[in-house]
This record gives C-alpha cells, structure tokens and sequence, in this order.
C-alpha cells in the first residue's frame, strides 16, 4: 500500500530493498541510521517488524521511516486510571511504533508528525483485525519525549521515556 502525504507530496510505503535508498539517510541518531541501514530489511523480512519509509514521489532516497510490531505489556506497568476500564489480564496487546526517523535535511517541516499520523493510521485500521489497546512509542530522550506528549502520547509511571496512547484516543482522531 502506497500512501501520499498532501502537505508537501510525501511518499510513504513498505520498506522495498530494490526500490529505496537507504545510504545516505542521517536523522543524528546513529542507533537509528544503522537500524534503517543494516536490520530494517531483514527486520521485515523476517516479519519482526513492518518498516515504512518516507520519499519524495519522485525519488528512492529515505527521507524518513518507521516501524510498527506487535507487544504485550505488563498491565500492572500502565496508570490504573487506563486499564480500570480493561479486562483483567496480566498483559495487554499493543502496537509498538519501536523507531520514527526524519533525515536531518527534513528536520522542521512536519514529516515526523507526518509519519506519526501515518503509523497511527494504520495501527487504528489494523486494530479491528489484530487486537490492542493502545500504540506504545520509546523515546530516545526528552527532545523525542515532547513530541509524543504535543501528541497526546502519556508517560509510563515508572519508565518516563516510554509513552502509550489509547487506541481509543486513536480511533477518536480518525473518526
């Protein structure tokens, strides 16, 4: 599936080893380069992840990525005020948006909000067929940490990078 952004034409689609260019990618995060670079093929390969990247409609190179995967967590590691509402299971499903990267070059023009919307989109349309309550996002530190909260994203109690957002909040933004 190819979506195109309509605020600046942004190209987002499944990670394609013969399609994308991956080499020159940058966002300032080396964790992140390499992922993209040496393990997001293979990641998806190996159906550990869905990886989705970000082009210009006319280009191959990577301007941008993220991946989405299945989770449990611990539901006694969430706000009781969240799972009260919830069956009570030790763990609940969830989808792990584990890494969003924008190259440098893209840096302040909205493609991580674009690429946010994106991956929470799909989570939202997929929850009906692969259940979870909320999208879980790390982040890398408290510049990435304030990105997630503009959104909406709350904090672990005990883990302060680590954030959720109900999919019910989700479904609310696409209904």
């Amino acid at each position: 599936m190819t979506e195109v952004g309509t605020e600046a034409g942004w190209v987002v689609e499944p990670l394609d080893k013969t399609r994308h260019n991956r080499a020159t990618f940058a966002c300032g995060y080396p964790a992140l380069d390499d992922y993209l670079r040496k393990r997001a093929r293979q990641d998806a390969d190996r159906r550990l992840a869905a990886v989705f990247v970000a082009r210009e409609p006319d280009a191959s190179r990577v301007i941008g990525y993220y991946s989405l995967s299945s989770l449990s967590v611990v539901t006694r590691d969430l706000p009781a005020e969240f799972t009260r509402q919830l069956a009570r299971y030790p763990e609940l499903p969830a989808a792990l948006l584990g890494r969003l990267a924008v190259d440098q070059a893209y840096a302040g023009v909205g493609l991580g909000r674009f690429l946010l919307i994106d991956a929470l989109r799909r989570a939202h349309e997929h929850s009906s067929q692969v259940a979870h309550v909320a999208v879980i996002a790390d982040a890398k530190d408290e510049q990435a940490a304030g990105f997630y909260e503009r959104y909406g994203f709350n904090r672990f109690p005990d883990r302060p990078l680590r954030f959720y957002l109900p999919i019910t909040a989700v479904a609310k933004l696409f209904a």
